[in-house]
C-alpha cells in the first residue's frame, strides 16, 4: 500500500492569517467526546474546545484523507471502512487532521467522523499469535475469542489496564463481547479510563 506524503497545511502562513483562522474558528462545532482520563498531556483544539489529541472513528465506509483543510486539496489516501479508529491531531475550521494506526495523516471534513470509540488489535511479538479476549479483566478467566491483528472492535470501557471490547466475528453468530489487554489495543491511550 503506497501512501504519500501529508504536507503541513500551516507551515509558511504569516501570524496574522493563523490568528484570524484560530478566531474563525472558535465557533466552528465538533465531534463531543470527553477529556480522555490518563491520556496525553493535551492543548485543546481551537475549533472545538476538546482536547488535542484524541481518539475517534470513520462515521463512514468512503472518507477523503486531503493534504490540506479544504476540497481543493488533493486527496491522498480513500478510506472504505466504518468504524475504523483515528486520533485526532489538529483542528482548522470544520476539518480535523487525523492519524491512523499506520502513522498516516492527513486532513478529513469532521461530519465524517464519529465520537464513538474503537480500537483495533495490533500485533503480538510473534506475528502468527492470537490475542485472548477473555471473559473477565482477568488473564485466568476463559477465552471469547482469539483475536488476529487488525480487528476491530467497539470500546465499552478501559480500567486503564483492560479495556471492554464488542467485536463482530465472521465464525461467530453475534457480537462477541469480552476483555483485552489494553496495550494490546490502538485507538485507547496507555492508563486511559473509559466509563
Amino acid at each position: 500500500m503506497t501512501r504519500l506524503p501529508a504536507l503541513p497545511f500551516f507551515k509558511g502562513l504569516p501570524a496574522c492569517l493563523l490568528a484570524a483562522a484560530s478566531l474563525a474558528a472558535i465557533s466552528s462545532a465538533g465531534l463531543a467526546a470527553p477529556a480522555p482520563k490518563g491520556g496525553p498531556d493535551t492543548g485543546l483544539g481551537p475549533a472545538t474546545g476538546l482536547p488535542l489529541p484524541r481518539y475517534a472513528s470513520l462515521k463512514t465506509d468512503r472518507v477523503n484523507l486531503r493534504e490540506g483543510p479544504s476540497k481543493d486539496h488533493r486527496t491522498l489516501w480513500v478510506f472504505q471502512r466504518a468504524g475504523l479508529p483515528i486520533e485526532i491531531v489538529a483542528e482548522f475550521e470544520t476539518w480535523r487532521r487525523i492519524r491512523d494506526s499506520e502513522g498516516t495523516e492527513g486532513w478529513v471534513l469532521h461530519s465524517l467522523l464519529s465520537g464513538r470509540r474503537t480500537s483495533i488489535v495490533t500485533a503480538s511479538k510473534s506475528a502468527d499469535t492470537a490475542i485472548p479476549l477473555h471473559a473477565r479483566a482477568d488473564d485466568g478467566s476463559g477465552v471469547e475469542a482469539k483475536l488476529q491483528a487488525g480487528v476491530i472492535g467497539s470500546v465499552k470501557s478501559c480500567t486503564g489496564s483492560w479495556c471492554r471490547v464488542v467485536v463482530a466475528l465472521p465464525q461467530k453468530s453475534g457480537d462477541v463481547d469480552g476483555y483485552i489487554r489494553q496495550d494490546r489495543l490502538w485507538g485507547v491511550y496507555p492508563n486511559e479510563k473509559i466509563d
